[in-house]
């Protein structure tokens, strides 16, 4: 008969389990789905904002023009989205049609010539028209090209967009034998404001990047590479998370096992 201390000690299943194991798992599982969620909504939700924004501020300049006959919110018990926009594409496509012709161009020029009679208003049309002609023609390589110049100080390179050279008047005044280019420096994160200098050519380190991958790369302050392969990305960062929850992940007891019986020759 066998006595109560010969019976083997209680011992509780869930001692050697870590208490807080648990509630680590979950805050970290929860982590992981919200940056991921975070991750895909976050650039569908801009963009839609920002498509937004444009077609409620195109509706706005354009609304005042059209005639309350043909707005259909007249009709309609709610306003239509987009509605301004589609007319100011259609006055667009319109306009640069008459343009073409012999009537238009002569419209065009006589437009121009009063413009070119008002002194503060010369200055404003014609540096905005070649602008306008240069970015939208789809001729040139102007502000096209990518390059890298050393600034603000030796031993510091900044992205910049590559130009077109100076006039005969301002290279005449440029110190120096080299050949002068013009280049604009988009500034982190608005890539619309920057700074305008002229520099000698062989000062430009040219770089094989699209305009828009610069854009990107300045935006995200580096975050965004250009070039980099995605799926590798991808990849690293999924073998990285499965690696983080294998270690963070409770170790399973190992059944205790009786040893066998040796066996007698």
């Amino acid at each position: 008969m066998s006595s109560r201390d010969d019976l083997p000690p209680e011992t509780d299943p869930l001692a050697d389990v870590p208490a807080e194991t648990p509630h680590h798992g979950l805050m970290f599982r929860f982590r992981n789905y919200f940056l991921t969620g975070l991750v895909v909504a976050g650039p569908v939700a801009i963009t839609l904002y920002i498509t937004w924004w444009f077609v409620t501020w195109v509706d706005g300049l354009v609304r005042p023009f059209v005639p309350l006959v043909y707005r259909p919110e007249t009709y309609l018990p709610f306003g239509v989205p987009g509605s301004g926009l589609i007319v100011a594409v259609i006055g667009l496509t319109l306009l640069g049609f008459l343009t073409a012709n012999l009537i238009g161009r002569t419209l065009v020029d006589l437009g121009e010539r009063l413009l070119g009679r008002i002194p503060a208003v010369r200055a404003i049309y014609r540096g905005l028209k070649q602008v306008f002609e240069t970015l939208f023609s789809g001729k040139g390589s102007s502000l096209r090209r990518v390059g890298l110049v050393e600034f603000p100080s030796p031993g510091m390179w900044s992205i910049v967009l590559i130009s077109q050279p100076p006039s005969a008047e301002i290279s005449s005044r440029l110190p120096g034998d080299d050949e002068q280019i013009s280049v604009f420096l988009p500034c982190a994160p608005n890539p619309t404001t920057g700074f305008f200098f002229y520099l000698p050519r062989s000062k430009i380190i040219e770089v094989d990047m699209s305009a828009e991958d610069a854009a990107t790369l300045i935006m995200s302050c580096g975050v965004v590479q250009p070039g980099s392969d995605q799926q590798k990305k991808v990849a690293a960062l999924a073998n990285m998370a499965n690696a983080v929850r294998l270690a963070n992940a409770p170790a399973q007891p190992s059944p205790h096992r009786e040893p066998e019986p040796a066996k007698a020759d």
